[in-house]
């Protein structure tokens, strides 16, 4: 189910929100990898006085602590930002210890959504999830999910260990678009999470020049406002303010079912 709240900041309307198992998750973020040092402490810092309420980070980023520094400077209250991070795929067999280091870099105690960042050696790996499992009613997170997981992977999960992911983050952008997996996902209750939205597509399509010109915008801000129409999540990455606040300025327009499917004619794998 999605929703929308308003966001404190925002210039224009409200980010759209999907329901997890542990609350509601703002379908725009902003994603820190290879955001490392001060350069991650000031784009979270920027990002939340823009409006942002939704942050990605993860353990093999290696900023987990500079994410922390910068909730808890920011005026904004800690149980109005979604924040999500991620356990190594090495880190398998050590999920406690690996969590618990997490909520000290981030100096909370909960996390919003954990996910396994990549399937360990390639594998499903049931006996990790069972652990996301405990680790989840323990109160040490609210929401559970999974990276880089393909539908079958998820299943092997949900079929051995009773639990269905409530995300999987996968790459994804208009030139990624597949009707199989985005119907896959959607029946098995998973939200689709998208990361490298613009390094996968080509931003001078004719297709996106159009659309952006019809809306007053940028080609890349129709991408993110692809995602949001769709009820994809995204997490665009940067560390410059502007480039920041222009990924946020999306919700004052929306696209239409013909641009929506215009811009899905760009994957490769459509289906129908």
């Amino acid at each position: 189910m999605t929703s929308t709240t308003s966001s404190p900041g925002a210039s224009a309307g409200p980010v759209p929100t999907v329901d997890l198992p542990g609350g509601a998750m703002p379908l725009l973020g902003l994603g820190t990898w290879q955001s490392e040092g001060d350069d991650a402490y000031r784009a979270v810092r920027n990002a939340l006085d823009v409006g942002y309420r939704h942050v990605d980070t993860a353990t093999g980023y290696g900023n987990e602590a500079q994410v922390g520094r910068a909730l808890a400077d920011s005026s904004v209250d800690r149980a109005d930002v979604f924040v999500t991070t991620k356990l190594p795929p090495d880190a398998a067999g050590r999920e406690r210890e690996t969590l618990e280091a997490s909520l000290r870099g981030l100096g909370t105690d909960h996390v919003d959504l954990w996910l396994i960042h990549w399937p360990p050696s390639g594998e499903a790996s049931p006996w990790v999830w069972e652990r996301f499992v405990e680790l989840r009613d323990e109160g040490k997170v609210r929401s559970i999910g999974v990276s880089n997981y393909s539908v079958e992977q998820v299943d092997v999960l949900s079929e051995q260990v009773g639990e269905t992911p409530a995300v999987d983050q996968i790459p994804w952008s208009p030139a990624d678009y597949d009707h199989r997996v985005v119907h896959e996902l959607a029946q098995r209750g998973v939200v689709l999470e998208g990361y490298s939205p613009f390094k996968r597509t080509d931003l001078d399509a004719a297709v996106l020049a159009e659309v952006a010109a019809t809306h007053g915008v940028t080609p890349a801000q129709v991408v993110l406002r692809w995602h949001l129409d769709h009820g994809f999540v995204v997490i665009p990455k940067s560390v410059t303010p502007e480039r920041i606040e222009a990924n946020f300025a999306v919700t004052g327009f929306s696209l239409s079912a013909d641009e929506l499917e215009a811009i899905d004619a760009l994957g490769h794998r459509r289906g129908a």
